[in-house]
Order: structure tokens, then C-alpha cells, then sequence
């Protein structure tokens, strides 16, 4: 039995907004609260390390630049997959693309194109994955799920 979301179903269905932070009760609800610690601390199946900063984005600069964000996002992510993933690297690369600033998604490729160029599949996999966590050590990025 499939469950629905309760953030849904409390701000669009119940109250008429379409975040949670639009509620007069954004400060006080227990659930929202709840959610927003837990994603402090530990992932599910998405990475949540950069909820704050992602809500905190959208209250400042709207939903619609935000979205223009995530599909610059899903770019960069569909060429990293096309070109160096080798069949274990999709839900690192996934991660990569949730954390990483678009600048350094963007710089961090072009190195890795360049630095690759002529390896198989899997060298190349390795020459980016080898940039990511210098990248992520540099900036004290976590590139994993937190369990």
C-alpha cells in the first residue's frame, strides 16, 4: 500500500499553498520541523544535505529561478552519465550534481574531459571520480548518502 506524502496533502490539499514555508505555521509545525532536522543529519534515497540551502535559495530568489538551477543541474548530470559512467557511478554522480555549486560541477567536467581524453569507460570514470573528491575534500563536501 502506497503511501502519500503528508506535506501534500497538509499545504496543497489542505491549506491552498505550495511549500511549507509559505504557512503561518512554518516555525511551529512539528512535522515540517521534524522533516527539516532529520535532513540535517541523514539522507533516504535523496541527499538532503542541501535542503536549508536549497529553501533558503527559493525564498530569496522564487521557485522559477530555482528550477532554472535544477535543469542547469540535470544537464551537467546526463553529460556526466553519458560520458563516465561505467555502470557503478550513478548515484555518486546523482549526489555530485545535488551538492556541487554549477560552476564547480561545470569546471570539475572540463577537467575531466580533458584529463580523460582517449581512456576507456572506466579510466575515465576514474580520472573524475579521482577530481570529485579532491574537489570534496578541498570544500569539505560529504559525497555519499548520510545513513
Amino acid at each position: 500500500m502506497a503511501v502519500g506524502c503528508p506535506f501534500i496533502t497538509c499545504a496543497i490539499k489542505k491549506k491552498g499553498i505550495e511549500f511549507c514555508w509559505d504557512c503561518e505555521q512554518d516555525e511551529t509545525c512539528e512535522k515540517w520541523m521534524k522533516h527539516r532536522n532529520a535532513g540535517k543529519k541523514v539522507d533516504s534515497f535523496k541527499c538532503y544535505q542541501k535542503l536549508e540551502d536549497d529553501i533558503a535559495f527559493i525564498q530569496k530568489n522564487g521557485v522559477n529561478e530555482f528550477e532554472k538551477l535544477q535543469k542547469m543541474r540535470e544537464k551537467v548530470l546526463k553529460e556526466t552519465l553519458q560520458e563516465f559512467n561505467e555502470g557503478r557511478s550513478k548515484s555518486y554522480y546523482c549526489i555530485v550534481a545535488t551538492i556541487l555549486e554549477i560552476g564547480e560541477l561545470k569546471e570539475a567536467l572540463t577537467k575531466a574531459r580533458k584529463d580523460s581524453t582517449g581512456l576507456k569507460i572506466k579510466d575515465k570514470s576514474k580520472v573524475f571520480h579521482l577530481i570529485l573528491d579532491e574537489l570534496a575534500e578541498r570544500k569539505n563536501y560529504y559525497l555519499k548518502l548520510r545513513k
